[in-house]
């Protein structure tokens, strides 16, 4: 069963909940408890009404009153949480892509692990909030092989369902003798099955053998999040947590997009893997407010601690 951390709260009030902020956020020193207790415990749809009614009633934007009273991750992670799902995919990518340097990374767990639809909604949102097309900023912003996969995997066309265990093993085998004779065809073979062919289709044949940097990472992420999503998103936290000194922005955005799917697998996942729970290790790393609203969002049990 997939299952995320976060639900939609019971006898849930907007109005209530938008003059609770709006006291939190008015006061002399903001109160950071108030606005944890309610924007980690109401799902996306619910903090989007609390948007609404605090325009109603103030006059302004909530997410704009979050990014003047907060600072640093604390604030990060305030105002991730009020984007819609797709808007907060758009918001990520843009940053990747035009920030002082290119994010890879963040580029390679967005478009190797969203479903056709999901890739739909992020490019109308790209579009939407930035006035640019995506696949255009893919092209201008990175190169080679890597760039022709992400711009492929962009265009969401992967065949969704049922998998054939012939055409797959068919297709393995193809890989297989393009990556034994070592030429510029089998980088265009691979990346042209993997971002075609169903999830349940892909191997990771010759991948780790044939390629290196982040075209590797990329087709590695591709078949990694067909085999159980939730191990690969376990990986890349405790990865961000323990190999990068605590990489903020990657635990932020993995908790907040993974919260209402699957972050109670992503969580078990990392317990089995890891021997220690994912609330263990944001307890040792992070401290603070920040700490505080990580933990909510990752919704860890009393044995976690």
């Amino acid at each position: 069963q997939i299952q995320g951390t976060i639900f939609p709260a019971p006898n849930f009030n907007p109005i209530t909940d938008a003059q609770l902020i709006g006291g939190a956020l008015q006061g002399i020193s903001c109160e950071k408890d108030v606005l944890i207790d309610i924007l980690t415990q109401r799902c996306n749809s619910q903090r989007l009404m609390i948007a609404e009614a605090y325009r109603d009633m103030y006059g302004r934007d909530l997410i704009t009153d979050l990014k003047e009273n907060l600072s640093h991750h604390f604030k990060e992670v305030m105002v991730g949480l009020m984007y819609p799902p797709a808007s907060y995919d758009a918001h990520e990518l843009w940053h990747a892509l035009k920030g002082v340097d290119t994010e890879e990374k963040c580029l390679i767990d967005i478009l190797a692990s969203r479903s056709n639809m999901e890739i739909f909604q992020m490019k109308e949102a790209y579009l939407m909030q930035y006035n640019n097309d995506l696949q255009q900023d893919i092209d201008s912003e990175t190169s080679g092989h890597f760039r022709d996969t992400l711009m492929n995997l962009a265009q969401g066309t992967r065949m969704e369902g049922y998998a054939d265990p012939s055409t797959a093993a068919q297709d393995a085998m193809i890989l297989w003798e393009a990556c034994q004779q070592r030429t510029g065809e089998h980088k265009n073979l691979l990346q042209m099955i993997l971002c075609n062919k169903s999830y349940q289709q892909l191997w990771m044949d010759a991948i780790n053998e044939c390629y290196d940097g982040y075209f590797q990472e990329l087709l590695v992420a591709i078949v990694l999040c067909v085999r159980d999503k939730p191990s690969y998103f376990a990986y890349r936290l405790y990865n961000a947590i323990h190999d990068f000194g605590f990489h903020n922005k990657t635990v932020i955005r993995i908790l907040i997009a993974r919260s209402e799917i699957d972050l109670m697998n992503i969580r078990q996942r990392y317990k089995e893997r890891y021997g220690k729970s994912l609330f263990h290790d944001i307890k040792h790393f992070a401290s603070g407010h920040y700490e505080s609203a990580l933990l909510a969002i990752c919704a860890g049990d009393v044995e976690d601690y």
